[in-house]
C-alpha cells in the first residue's frame, strides 16, 4: 500500500510506496501554512487507511472466497470492490459530525474516504482537495492495473503484496521468465505478483525434481530434502509443495492454498482447526517419544501454524521454491558427475576460474533438462 506522510521542513504531503527494488515517493501537495501538525497527520493517516483498504480488495479478491452467495465472504468482497466508484463523493461530501455523533460506513473503503473528506473539511483548502482527489484516483487506478496484471507505475507495489489468487496473465509472464532462467531471474521479484510467480515456480520445481530424481534415484518428493545434505537449504516448504503436486494438486492450487492459509493466520483467523488438532497430537507423540513421558509438558514447545512467513507469505514461498530448484540442481550435479572436476584435469591447474566455468556449464545442462519437462506438462501450470 501507499503510505502518506508530512514533510515538516517543506510543509508538503508526501506519498511513498515500495517497488520490490526500493522505495519511491512523490509530492502530492503543499500544505497550508499555520495548520497544526495533528490536523496534517490526520489527513496523511486517513489517506494511508484508504490505500490499505483499496489494496485489500486486490489481496483478498472475491474470486478467492469460493462463494458469492448473499452475505458470504465473497459477496462482501465483491461489494467492497464496487465502492471504488463512490470514493470521490465520499471525499467531497463526507459524513460530518452532527449533534455529537457521526455516521460510520460499514465499508472500510468508504469510511476511509469519509475520514479523508473530514480531514480536508477541517483544513478547508480547495487546492488541497483537488490534489487529494487526484491522488486518490491515481491510487485506485494502480489497484485496477494490478488486478489486470499490469504492474507498471504505481501498481508495481503489488509485487510486495501477497494475494489469495493468481492472475493467469501474471502466471504466464512468470513462466516466460523461468523459461529463460529456471533458477529464477530478478524480474520475478520486481515486475511479477509474488503469488503468480510462486505458481509458476512450483511448476518448474516439479520439473526440476523430476530431473533430480531421475539422476539420483530418489523419490521426486524428497529430492530437496536430500539436497539439504549437500548444502543447508530451507527444504520444508519446497518438499511440502512437491508432495501436494504429487498427490494431484495443480501448482496453482498448491500455492494459493498455502498463501491463503498463511494470510488467514496473519489476519488472526485459524482456517482449519481440525488440522491443528492433528498437528498437536503429532507434536505430543513426538515429544513423548523424545522425553519418555506419557503425558509430556508442552508449555515451552512452539508449534508453527504455517510454514510461511505470515507477514510476507507469497514472497517467502517464492524464495523457498526457487531455492528448491537450486537444491534439485545440487543433487543432480552430485549424481550426474557435474559436481567435481573431470578426472583428466590436472588438480593443480583447476582454479577458481575453471571451477566457475564448470559450475556454469553444469547449471546450463540442468536448465535445459528442466525446460523439457514443463514443455510436456504445461497444461498443469494453471
Amino acid at each position: 500500500m501507499t503510505r502518506y506522510c508530512v514533510d515538516l521542513d517543506r510543509h508538503e504531503l508526501i506519498a511513498a510506496w515500495g517497488t520490490g527494488e526500493g522505495e519511491l515517493s512523490t509530492r502530492i501537495a503543499a500544505l497550508p501554512a499555520g495548520s497544526g501538525t495533528s490536523l496534517l497527520l490526520g489527513l496523511a493517516r486517513a489517506l494511508t487507511q484508504l490505500s490499505d483498504a483499496a489494496w485489500r480488495t486486490y489481496t483478498h479478491p472475491a474470486s478467492a472466497a469460493g462463494s458469492l452467495e448473499p452475505n458470504s465472504e465473497g459477496w462482501r468482497r465483491e461489494h467492497e470492490r464496487k465502492r471504488f466508484s463512490e470514493v470521490v463523493d465520499a471525499i467531497t461530501q463526507p459524513h460530518l459530525p452532527s449533534g455529537g455523533t457521526v455516521i460510520v460506513s460499514y465499508s472500510h473503503i468508504l469510511e476511509s474516504a469519509h475520514r479523508v473528506g473530514r480531514a480536508l473539511h477541517r483544513l478547508d483548502v480547495p487546492q488541497l482537495v483537488k490534489a487529494v482527489l487526484a491522488e486518490a484516483a491515481a491510487e485506485l487506478a494502480a489497484v485496477e492495473s494490478a488486478e489486470l496484471g499490469d504492474m507498471s507505475g504505481r501498481a508495481q507495489q503489488a509485487v510486495l503484496l501477497s494475494r489469495e489468487d493468481a492472475s493467469p496473465a501474471q502466471v504466464a509472464a512468470a513462466d516466460h521468465f523461468l523459461q529463460v532462467d529456471p533458477f529464477g531471474p530478478t524480474e520475478l521479484f520486481s515486475v511479477i505478483d509474488p503469488t503468480a510467480a510462486a505458481v509458476a515456480a512450483a511448476h518448474w520445481l516439479a520439473a526440476a525434481a523430476e530431473v533430480a530424481a531421475a539422476s539420483s534415484g530418489q523419490d521426486r518428493t524428497r529430492v530437496v530434502l536430500e539436497a539439504d545434505d549437500i548444502e543447508a537449504l530451507p527444504h520444508a516448504t519446497p518438499t511440502l509443495v512437491l508432495e501436494l503436486i504429487d498427490d494431484g494438486a495443480s501448482p496453482r492450487d498448491a500455492v494459493t492454498g498455502l498463501v491463503r492459509h498463511a494470510m488467514h493466520i496473519a489476519d488472526g483467523v485459524l482456517p482449519d482447526p481440525a488440522a491443528l488438532r492433528e498437528q498437536l497430537d503429532d507434536l505430543e507423540e513426538t515429544v513423548a517419544e523424545y522425553t519418555g513421558d506419557d503425558e509430556p509438558d508442552l508449555t515451552d514447545v512452539a508449534l508453527r501454524l504455517t510454514p510461511l512467513d505470515p507477514s510476507r507469505p507469497a514472497r517467502d514461498l517464492l524464495e523457498d521454491l526457487l531455492t528448491g530448484i537450486y537444491g534439485c540442481w545440487l543433487l543432480h550435479s552430485e549424481y550426474a558427475g557435474f559436481g567435481e572436476a573431470p578426472a583428466s584435469e590436472d588438480a593443480e591447474e583447476w582454479g577458481d576460474k575453471q571451477e566457475e566455468q564448470h559450475q556454469t556449464r553444469s547449471r546450463e545442462r540442468f536448465a535445459q533438462l528442466v525446460r523439457e519437462a514443463p514443455a510436456r506438462d504445461h497444461d498443469r501450470l494453471i
